[in-house]
C-alpha cells in the first residue's frame, strides 16, 4: 500500500472525517500503542470501505 505524505495532523484528519461522517465518534479513533492497525480496520469496517479505500480517503484529506 502506498504511503501518503501527511501534511495534516491526526487531530485535523479526525475532525475532518467526523464532519464528513457524522456517525463517527472519538471512540472510533482511539488506539493505544501498537493498536493503530486494529483501529484503522475498525474505522474501515464502520465506513464500509476497504483499507485501500480508507487510505485514499486519508490521502484526499491532505488536499483540502
Amino acid at each position: 500500500m502506498a504511503k501518503t505524505n501527511i501534511t495534516r495532523s491526526w487531530r485535523e484528519q479526525k475532525v475532518m472525517l467526523k464532519r464528513r461522517f457524522p456517525f463517527l465518534s472519538d471512540k472510533d479513533f482511539d488506539f493505544k500503542d501498537e493498536q493503530k492497525e486494529m483501529m484503522l480496520d475498525g474505522l474501515a469496517a464502520k465506513l464500509k470501505k476497504t483499507r485501500a479505500e480508507l487510505e485514499l480517503l486519508f490521502a484526499e484529506l491532505q488536499t483540502y
